[in-house]
């Protein structure tokens, strides 16, 4: 008979009635120290990281330097997803609103709503067209 171990007990969260996780679980927030591209991006750190993680205490906040590029978000995701987006020429408040889309977000791939080509099971009644089949045109 084989032991059960102590980890082997423990319930892995799941979403129900009495729990709820968030899909994202880390924010990373890649700017340059100095290219004024990122000059917005240093702002909302300075102004609004803070705030961002005391209201979202389940979301590692990550800052990383990346030299001479332009600055970015990235939202990881419970089912191992990630979402980037762009930061360039955008003012704080729109800095504010894309995170919130990568909070909100549930990490899932997008699909399109539009619906998929119908396709006949039976042939057409008049067969199938082909370009040979057809009468030359005279000029």
């Amino acid at each position: 008979m084989r032991p059960i171990l102590r980890a082997q007990l423990r319930s892995r969260p799941a979403n129900g009635h009495a729990a709820f996780l968030p899909a994202i679980r880390k924010i990373v927030f890649e700017y340059c120290d100095k290219w004024p591209t990122s000059a917005p991006t240093r702002s909302f750190i300075l102004a609004h990281v803070q705030a961002l993680a005391h209201a979202n205490p389940h979301v590692e906040l990550v800052l990383k330097q990346r030299n001479q590029k332009e600055p970015i978000v990235r939202g990881f995701y419970v089912n191992d997803r990630d979402k980037v987006i762009p930061l360039k020429h955008l003012e704080v408040t729109a800095i504010q609103k894309k995170v919130q889309l990568l909070l909100d977000a549930s990490g899932a791939q997008i699909t399109p709503l539009k619906r998929r080509a119908v396709e006949s099971t039976t042939e057409s009644p008049r067969g199938i067209w082909s370009g040979l089949d057809a009468d030359r045109p005279t000029l």
